[in-house]
């Protein structure tokens, strides 16, 4: 299973938190390992993390009604979107390439 590598963490609301963690461990990996735990806790490999403001009219990242964006460093990006696309999430087929930052999904 492909698995996400890092961020520092993040928090937010919701209806399912169950099922929500849920998601995050079946389809991301995350909360598996040996520090693991029901808050999903885990350790992260050393790498990039991008903090950037945007406009508040930007179109980057989705509606204007969503207010955040999560980016997670993963090992192989191909298969992460293959892994996702057979849990049934909708996944854009475009990436990127940012100097210094990586390869990521546009």
């Amino acid at each position: 299973m492909e698995r996400v590598r890092g961020i520092g963490g993040y928090f937010m609301r919701a209806a399912d938190p169950a099922a929500l963690g849920a998601w995050y461990r079946d389809c991301l990996g995350l909360g598996l390992g040996p520090d693991s735990d029901v808050h999903g806790l885990w350790r992260q490999e050393a790498g990039p993390t991008v903090f950037a403001p945007f406009d508040a009219d930007t179109d980057y990242f989705g509606s204007r009604a969503q207010q955040t964006m999560l980016n997670f460093r993963v090992r192989d990006l191909d298969a992460m979107l293959a892994q996702l696309r057979a849990k049934g999430a909708d996944v854009a087929e475009e990436t990127q390439d940012m100097e210094g930052v990586g390869r990521c999904r546009a």
